[in-house]
């Protein structure tokens, strides 16, 4: 599947940091992992960290698949906020998940300075607001949800939202817990700290067929070469649809544009994460260059012919909707690009073993904030590989 259009911000402004030999030999090891993106590189380092003999194969060069279309919002917010949430898998759950997704971006900021990766890491608040007037009640009632997890988080009135920023909503929600990140730099950095305590690394590298055995995996790469696992871990995002058909999720177009820097470095408050409600989906960020990302316009993903010639499109409705915002920012277009990324009808990912393939370990971090995910379903498999309980696993199960 093209999973991108062919010239996404992150690549382009960064190229290739590092460079990996495709497989040409057969071999075998404790975990396979297919996918090298944000996804794969996270679970590639729990693993490694915890002793596993990992190989990392990936079809395209590293970092060049859904990562590097991604936007690098961190958020704990779902596709589904909480309110509906708590309706769809219960009050436990749903709470359980939000604060999972919060407690994940402190763990990603900490791991990217234990780790020494420069990836622009930051933490920003983010602001949630309101489209309509009709959401009101609604927020409110988000609000008070989250302030009894004890989020740190303040609710907006309209008022209120035009004394920060040079628009207004009918209601928003402010919250503290929230970052932006390079996913392309993250993904190398992860990658090249496990290549230092053993991790093997193969790009240009394609799984022609896999094989479950009664003791593990075997796989087949195009060019001929045998990988035999123990486990496998299949990080391929969207594309593991080949394996599960239609239980992979549904998928989507999304659409995103990134401006020329500007030249002060503080764009608006606090350069916070700034998303709506409703559809069609919007979201904007800061980068710490100073320059602005806007994104959304998703639709139902047809085709990649389809979803690219759209992008001048989208990138013009893009560009209305924040010159709307912000009228005084003169804001210049550097790049625009289409992805393809999964939904789920919960918003949660699917992560963990799946009935047909019980040597594999899947982690498809579907939605809006699939790193966040991803960092979560790399404990899940970490521990599922160390023997240690993770009572958080059930709640991203297949068939929930």
């Amino acid at each position: 599947m093209n999973l991108t259009s062919s010239h996404p911000f992150w690549s382009v402004k960064n190229g290739i940091p590092a460079n990996f030999p495709s497989l040409q030999r057969d071999l075998s090891c404790d975990v396979v992992v297919i996918g090298g993106g944000i996804t794969g590189a996270l679970a590639a380092i729990h693993l490694v960290e915890a002793g596993a003999k990992t190989v990392v194969i990936d079809k395209r060069d590293i970092g060049t698949g859904s990562t590097s279309a991604s936007t690098g919002l961190l958020q704990y917010e779902i596709d589904v906020p909480l309110r509906e949430l708590r309706e769809k898998i219960g009050p436990q759950q749903a709470e359980r998940s939000y604060r999972l997704c919060r407690n994940a971006i402190g763990k990603l900021g900490r791991l990217t300075k234990r780790l020494k990766i420069q990836c622009a890491f930051e933490s920003k608040p983010s602001l949630y607001a309101a489209r309509h007037w009709n959401e009101v009640a609604d927020f409110r009632e988000e609000y008070q949800l989250r302030k009894r997890l004890g989020f740190e988080l303040q609710y907006l009135d309209a008022d209120e939202v035009r004394a920060l920023f040079p628009f207004s909503r009918p209601a928003a929600l402010f919250s503290e817990d929230g970052a932006s990140v390079d996913p392309h730099r993250l993904t190398h950095g992860l990658l090249q700290a496990g290549i230092g305590l053993g991790l093997e690394v193969y790009d240009r590298t394609e799984m022609a067929r896999y094989e479950e055995r009664p003791r593990g995996v075997r796989i087949q790469t195009a060019q001929g070469c045998t990988i035999t696992a123990r486990r496998a871990v299949i990080a391929a995002g969207f594309e593991a649809k080949a394996l599960l058909g239609i239980e992979a999720g549904s998928f989507l177009s999304t659409y995103a544009l990134v401006s020329e820097p500007l030249p002060s470095k503080t764009l608006w408050h606090r350069n916070s994460l700034i998303w709506e409600s409703g559809t069609p989906y919007l979201y904007l960020r800061t980068t710490s260059e100073g320059r602005i990302i806007v994104g959304g316009e998703d639709e139902p993903f047809d085709n990649a012919k389809r979803r690219d010639a759209l992008i001048a499109a989208k990138c013009r409705t893009l560009h209305g909707k924040f010159a709307r915002l912000f009228p005084e920012l003169e804001l210049e277009v550097a790049y625009g690009w289409a992805g393809t990324f999964g939904a789920t009808k919960d918003g949660i990912a699917y992560i963990g073993v799946h009935p047909r393939f019980p040597h594999a370990s899947f982690a498809l971090g579907y939605g809006g904030n699939g790193i966040t995910f991803s960092l979560i379903a790399a404990e899940i498999i970490r521990d599922a590989w160390i023997g240690r309980q993770n009572r958080d696993a059930e709640l991203f199960r297949f068939g929930r």
